[in-house]
């Protein structure tokens, strides 16, 4: 099976990944934590903006593979405190608001950077 890989202009990238796989008609994009490095902005202490910024990400690097956020299947949401969900998931609904996809959400004792969450996708390729 072939597969493309596509790396971001923009996105932050902290080691030997790619942002998004293609294969199979699908696309897997890396897990995205609340950072912009075009206007130097990392949100450590405001759930409701971080979730924004991640979605924002994850929606940028499907834009990139040609594909957006109404082609997403599968979401994992990693919060570094569960008394995030309910914060988190009102913004969430805002980027799903009909059809969402299945998703997964777990609490873990610590994201990379000290952030609030990382979040994860799994597309169809358009």
């Amino acid at each position: 099976m072939a597969k493309k890989t596509y790396t971001v202009e923009g996105l932050t990238k902290a080691g030997p990944y790619s942002h998004v796989v293609e294969a199979g008609g699908f696309l897997f994009v890396s897990g995205m934590l609340p950072v912009d490095p075009l206007k130097g902005i990392q949100i450590h202490d405001d759930i409701v903006r971080a979730t924004e910024l991640v979605l924002g990400n994850i929606s940028r690097a499907l834009d990139a593979a040609g594909s957006n956020l109404s082609q997403v299947v599968k979401m994992t949401v990693f919060l570094a405190d569960m008394a995030y969900f309910t914060d988190m998931n009102t913004v969430y609904k805002s980027f799903f608001p009909e059809h969402p996809p299945v998703r997964s959400c777990v609490a873990v004792k610590a994201i990379p950077g000290g952030f609030p969450l990382e979040m994860e996708a799994l597309a169809v390729k358009e």
